[in-house]
């Protein structure tokens, strides 16, 4: 199989300090996104190759994470718990994921196929391996699957459901495990891929159970087959590729969030679409995702 290189455009109007999290939500047509820094969850429409946001909510301190839920509300990680926005805009505290002064706080989050959330957590100190992945059951407990990461971050499940791909970025490690996609229940963890170049953000699975990883720090997406083989990869005109869904109705184009964060002001100027939005179109479909089931 030949590799092929893609080159994404910009998508966005507006550019975000850490945008993460892209999650399409078939039932409305829309994209849902974060930005880290910002706080700030974002809901929009694609209209002629824009990303065009219709919606904003803001939080106090960082956001980790957003998922729409199967009954019209959003579960968000916020800073240090689950907050649940119900579709009336009321929101209720979940569990929490960070005790009271641990310097960490949420990080990438995604559902399995049965709807059940999980989220990570990562340092914010010079701590390593330490950090969590934890899953939201139905019953409102959290289930501790990983104890010893540094970063968590992006979480994808194979087309079937039966292998769980989680990520730890500052090591490099893109981990995979048996999955039950009803009971929940995990084989032993065992090591994927390790990436050398850049680091290892957020992910996602296509339709052939291929794995596209966007890669901070190198401007790229890759894609790897099932075994881990190299594949194609897209090229992005920002350094800080946080992370990558397949939207759109046939989920048939690449969705990519970048960061403008710690680029200086001669960083800018080489990358002036640092930040926004990005799609590509990679000849390819996206696997299905799952809301969270409320």
């Amino acid at each position: 199989m030949d590799a092929k290189i893609f080159t994404a455009r910009p998508a966005s109007r507006s550019r975000h300090v850490l945008a993460e999290g892209p999650v399409w939500m078939p039932e409305t047509s829309e994209v849902l996104w974060i930005d880290v820094e910002r706080g700030s969850v974002h809901i929009g429409r694609i209209v002629d190759g824009i990303v065009e946001q219709t919606r904003q909510l803001d939080f106090d301190g960082r956001v980790g994470a957003a998922v729409p839920g199967d009954r019209g509300s959003l579960l968000v990680a916020a800073h240090d718990r689950l907050v649940i926005v119900g579709p009336d805009g009321v929101r209720r505290d979940g569990p929490i994921l960070v005790a009271p002064g641990v310097a960490s706080r949420s990080n990438d989050g995604g559902c399995d196929p049965a709807g059940r959330f999980l989220v990570g957590t990562l340092a914010l100190d010079d701590r390593t391996g330490q950090e969590f992945l934890y899953r939201l059951e139905h019953d409102g407990s959290l289930t501790v699957l990983d104890s010893d990461l540094t970063l968590s971050n992006g979480l994808a499940w194979s087309p079937d459901g039966r292998l769980l791909y989680s990520t730890d970025t500052v090591p490099g490690v893109i981990w995979v495990r048996d999955y039950d996609p009803e009971s929940g229940a995990t084989g032993p963890r065992r090591r994927h891929l390790h990436i050398e170049q850049g680091f290892p953000d957020g992910i996602c699975v296509d339709s052939r159970g291929f794995l596209w990883v966007a890669i901070w720090g190198e401007g790229e997406v890759r894609s790897f087959t099932p075994a881990g083989e190299p594949s194609d990869t897209v090229r992005v005109p920002a350094p800080h590729v946080s992370s990558v869904a397949f939207v759109g109705d046939g989920l048939d184009r690449l969705l990519i969030t970048t960061a403008s964060r710690d680029l200086d002001e001669d960083g800018m100027l080489r990358h002036p679409d640092a930040g926004r939005l990005f799609l590509a179109d990679v000849g390819v479909t996206g696997a299905p995702t799952t809301a969270w089931s409320e």
